[in-house]
This record gives structure tokens, sequence and C-alpha cells, in this order.
């Protein structure tokens, strides 16, 4: 499991672990939306299996949105007075926007390695 995580946190092919996913060397600090290689460049393990499989992706996106606007929250309370101050907002909203492009990538990595025995 930790060396799953390690592999999707470095961009790598679920099959081989050689080739990269995504065309940026990192999945972190990227602006705009993600540009995906079709398949590895070592083993040639396809990524999209089929149109629309990244679909289910968006709700793994979905979650990962919620649970750091959450956290955010969570933190930011013990920086105000009121338990909730209308000021926690905006900067749930600049860490939801800050995040976005990380969620991305890391939601349709999540995806692939989930389904990576799915056979078509």
């Amino acid at each position: 499991m930790a060396n799953t995580l390690v592999h999707i946190l470095n961009n790598e092919c679920p099959q081989c672990h050689e080739g990269k996913v995504f065309n940026e060397k990192s999945i972190f600090f990227n602006i705009g939306f993600p540009k995906m290689n079709a398949s590895c460049s070592h083993c040639n393990y396809k990524f999209e299996k089929e149109p629309g499989y990244f679909f289910g992706a968006m709700y793994v996106n979905y979650g990962l949105t919620v649970a750091q606007a959450i956290a955010t929250y969570v933190i930011a309370q013990f920086f105000f007075p009121v338990a909730f101050d209308l000021r926690i907002i905006p900067i749930i909203a600049f860490v939801i926007i800050a995040m976005a492009s990380f969620n991305i990538r890391f939601s349709r990595l999540l995806w692939i390695y989930m389904f990576k025995n799915y056979a078509m």
C-alpha cells in the first residue's frame, strides 16, 4: 500500500512503474489542465481504457476537495474568536483553488490505479 502511494505521487505507470502518466515530471505545483500521455512510453499500457473513463475520477476529485475544505475549516477556526466566522470562507476558497490542479492529477492517478487490472 505504501509503495502504491509512492508510485502514484511519482506519476508512474501502474503496470511497469517506469513510464509517466502525465507529461509533467511531477504532479505537484503545476498550473493548468493536465496533459496525459495516451499510453506508457515503457510498456505501452493504455491509460484511458474507453471514452468517459475518467468520469469516475471526478467523484474522487470531489471527495478530495470536500476533505480539504473541511480540514481547512477545522484548522482555520482556531485562529478566529467565533466558531464560524465568515472570514473563513475566502480562506477555504483559496485552498480549494490552489489545490485544484493537484486534485485533478491525483484523482486521475488514483482512478487509474484502482482499475489497473480492468480488461478491455
